[in-house]
């Protein structure tokens, strides 16, 4: 398949803990994840952070597109908090590499029932393979090119900027 995962944290990967009530990070739930898509191609996994993306700073953001450069897969999915994955997307654009780098998150994160995070990693690896060079976000059932898209935070939901 030629695919690279990068995690880096967000909401996907966080799981509850209950004796401080807060969300936290503890190993990396996308190994358990892609085994449960029962992808049968090789994929590459590289947990790079464990950081919420409000903790992302320029530092972090450059890791991971050092992350992609080095990348033997031209195919890269990132998995990446929703409120800077828009920060780190253009970080990635501009660098105007030669590979195709989907973005992706979760609202919820993947052990609640209710998660959306499956399903958006499973569109992010189609999106990854079915498009050409370039960076893009796959958020919410749509695409969105690095420079046209934001999140809208009252609606929790990423949109193409007007």
């Amino acid at each position: 398949m030629n695919l690279r995962i990068i995690a880096t944290g967000g909401t996907f990967d966080k799981c509850y803990d209950p004796l401080t009530g807060n969300l936290i990070f503890e190993t990396s739930i996308l190994p358990a994840a892609l085994e449960r898509a029962r992808i049968t191609e090789p994929i590459s996994f590289e947990p790079l952070l464990a950081l919420d993306s409000l903790e992302m700073t320029d530092q972090h953001r450059a890791k991971i597109l050092a992350a992609c450069e080095r990348s033997e897969e031209n195919k890269i999915v990132i998995i990446h908090g929703t409120d800077t994955m828009r920060e780190t997307a253009e970080v990635i654009g501009q660098a105007a590499l030669q590979k195709t780098i989907v973005l992706t998150g979760a609202m919820v994160p993947y052990r609640v029932a209710s998660s959306d995070a499956l399903f958006n990693l499973g569109f992010a690896i189609a999106v990854a393979q079915l498009s050409g060079s370039g960076v893009f976000v796959a958020m919410n059932a749509q695409v969105f090119a690095w420079d046209s898209v934001r999140k809208n935070k009252a609606a929790g939901v990423f949109e193409r900027n007007e």
